[in-house]
């Protein structure tokens, strides 16, 4: 570490604390219930530290802290920011797989079920997940035939409530039929709510409801009405019988199980609704923190409940108590608005339950170690690979790729993909638009494509310096460490927040290690002016990649850098090439799109999206709609006088402003997609 605070000027409260490096990223957040015991911790003997910490400690370059009053508090902020910044060196949970949940928008006025899978969002209940998602349509399936809530999207919806004419779900009976009017609210939000009492695990009152409504139709007569309530019951016991009983009484807890080895841990949730599993969820985790078990439960738990919009039940069975239960306790208590309590079971069905879900979680580790073993593997051998032949300083751990895209200079655009331990991270992907470049000049577009990258580079390094320069008085030991008091933020990275959160400049997070540029010697001596220019050079490696014979270009060298065949360094050079030209051609296609079906009657008054479709539809196209005459147009009895001539004036250059035409390639043009860069 460059440089630490006197022991003395660190403050003896409850907080969190983070480590950044030189250019002001974060490296590690923590909390401690005393800032000035904890801290002094990090700079002993790095021989004696736990090598993550130890790896950490060096590489950063100042810490910083912010004093709370409790240490419940330092929790939330401990866990805010580690939301905020996704530190290096902190234990992040990520699903093993993409669980499938069934959502319920609530927040809409005809509420509807769904089958979703991603982050979560407001105004939306979640039930799940689900270890299989045939399994859940069919669940689904079952219950609209007891539940016939709407399951279409909006725009169906709406397109059904304009034409009055429900679809064929209201015909077979899976929908109650809201877009017509066949059902008021009242009727539909008891079937909604019904739907999420059965997901929740409720559905004796369910079934005692339906029995009841059977029961008064038959006395009744009604014996049609009472035969479908009776098809419901059926197809509620049915759905029922696909959620496990794990209780004899109707409890709601969460159970949590742990695998782990020496690198990473496999954590499994199942969810115990009214006795009943009615949903689990599986997430690995790589061990970069040096953690204790009972620390690592902590985490576990923080990251599962800390989530927007995950639910807390009012029991949580952990395989150990956590480090501080109290502290957890209060916290998950503070999140669900009630008591919540953290069990470790130690005989009996709940243990026999844990020990299935730690079961659970070592498979899913032997699993995923299994699947990442070979392609960690080859992913090792490729940037070492690289790093050899192209003769870089260091291995390139991160990877940007640079090409351009147009249509003989039309549409210009630049992309810019990003490969971190040689793997594609889409997140950091960027697109261009090449706004200087007048005409086909492949080489001034990527000049102006790499200035405005690196420029912005350049620009987020200079305000962290001109922050951790205001920074550094506020220690008063002169070292450039801050000490922060109080939750408002600080400065050093970025704009403060009122829960102590810094808001990150994140628009280019890091430099990379190498820049590779598609195309040839021209494309490379472009790549290394520009470096000059922003005085990056020692600092970024370069290099260029020609599609013919898949040559590499490096700088200072006029032969080609021949990397051999079948070598996993070639691959992934050319995994590189060609996600960054489809990234290109994508977004050209798009712009180009949107220009080209730009329509003459575009703009017209009274002229919509529906009445423009079938105007041209009737009349047999834009070319027959151009030689009808205005008597003709005014003929539509659809359409009325005024907008008819409107759209005869704008086909006919009597309107003001004159026709505009769409753009149309000209004959003979080349119509391809150039994707050198």
């Amino acid at each position: 570490m460059q440089s630490r605070p006197a022991t003395g000027d660190i403050p003896d409260a409850p907080g969190s604390y983070q480590f950044f490096d030189a250019d002001g990223r974060v490296l590690y957040v923590g909390k401690a219930k005393s800032l000035r015991h904890r801290l002094p911790n990090y700079w002993q003997d790095p021989a004696a530290l736990p090598p993550r910490t130890a790896q950490m400690v060096a590489c950063a370059s100042r810490v910083e802290w912010v004093v709370v009053a409790t240490e419940v508090e330092a929790l939330m902020l401990e866990h805010s920011l580690i939301q905020a910044h996704q530190p290096r060196f902190n234990v992040r949970l990520k699903d093993d797989k993409s669980y499938p949940f069934l959502a319920v928008t609530v927040g809409e006025e005809w509420p509807r079920p769904m089958v979703y899978r991603g982050r979560r969002r407001k105004g939306v209940r979640y039930f799940g997940p689900y270890g299989h998602v045939g399994a859940l349509r069919e669940t689904l399936d079952l219950l609209l035939r007891s539940f016939p809530v709407r399951t279409c999207s909006d725009t169906k919806f709406k397109r059904h409530e304009r034409l009055g004419r429900p679809c064929l779900l209201y015909d077979i009976e899976r929908c109650s039929g809201p877009c017509v009017g066949a059902v008021d609210h009242e009727r539909y939000e008891r079937l909604v709510e019904d739907l999420m009492r059965f997901l929740s695990g409720e559905t004796a009152p369910v079934l005692r409801r339906l029995e009841a409504e059977m029961s008064s139709a038959a006395d009744a007569l009604e014996y049609e009405r009472a035969a479908r309530l009776r098809d419901q019951i059926l197809a509620v016991r049915k759905a029922a019988e696909t959620q496990q009983m794990v209780s004899e009484r109707p409890e709601d807890f969460d159970v949590v199980g742990v695998a782990d080895d020496e690198l990473e841990a496999a954590v499994q949730v199942f969810r115990v609704r009214k006795g009943r599993v009615v949903g689990r969820g599986g997430f690995v985790a790589d061990k970069v923190e040096d953690l204790t078990p009972a620390q690592f439960v902590g985490r576990v738990l923080e990251e599962l409940y800390g989530a927007p919009g995950a639910e807390v039940p009012r029991r949580i069975l952990v395989p150990e108590d956590p480090e501080t239960p109290e502290v957890l306790t209060a916290w998950l208590s503070g999140l669900r608005g009630a008591p919540v309590s953290l069990d470790v079971p130690y005989r009996g069905a709940k243990r026999a339950l844990q020990e299935t879900v730690v079961r659970n979680a070592g498979e899913d580790l032997t699993r995923h170690r299994l699947r990442r073993a070979s392609d960690h593997n080859a992913r090792s051998r490729a940037l070492t690979e690289l790093q050899a032949s192209l003769g870089l300083s260091r291995a390139p751990l991160r990877i940007e790729c640079y090409d351009m895209s147009h249509l003989q200079g039309t549409d210009y655009v630049g992309s810019m993909v990003v490969f971190e331990d040689a793997l594609a991270k889409k997140a950091d992907y960027r697109r261009f638009v090449v706004k200087q470049v007048p005409g086909n000049d492949d080489y001034a577009a990527m000049r102006e494509v790499l200035t405005r990258r690196l420029t912005a580079l350049v620009a987020e390094r200079r305000q962290r310096q001109r922050d951790a320069a205001a920074a550094g008085p506020g220690t008063g030991a002169g070292e450039g460490v801050v000490g922060v008091t109080g939750a408002g933020g600080g400065p050093g990275t970025g704009e403060g927040t009122p829960d102590g959160r810094r808001r990150p400049l994140r628009r280019f997070a890091y430099a990379p290690q190498l820049l590779l540029l598609d195309g040839g010697k021209g494309q490379l001596g472009v790549g290394i002016e520009v470096v000059e220019e922003l005085g990056l050079t020692g600092e970024i490696e370069l290099a260029s990649l020609a599609k013919q014979f898949e040559e590499v270009y490096r700088p200072g060298t006029a032969e080609p850098v021949r990397v051999p065949r079948g070598s996993e360094a070639l691959y992934l050079l050319q995994r590189l090439r060609d996600e960054a030209h489809r990234f290109a051609v994508t977004f050209h296609r798009t712009r180009r799109g949107h220009r080209m079906t730009r329509s003459v009657l575009d703009g017209v008054p009274g002229l919509g999206p529906t009445r423009k479709a079938r105007l041209v539809k009737e009349l047999g196209g834009v070319r027959a709609l151009r030689a009808a005459g205005q008597d003709d147009l005014r003929a539509l009895r659809w359409l009325p006088d005024a907008v008819a001539d409107a759209v005869y004036d704008r086909l006919h250059g009597t309107a003001a402003g004159g026709p505009r035409r769409s753009a149309i390639i000209p004959p003979g043009a080349a119509a391809r997609e150039n994707g050198q860069g």
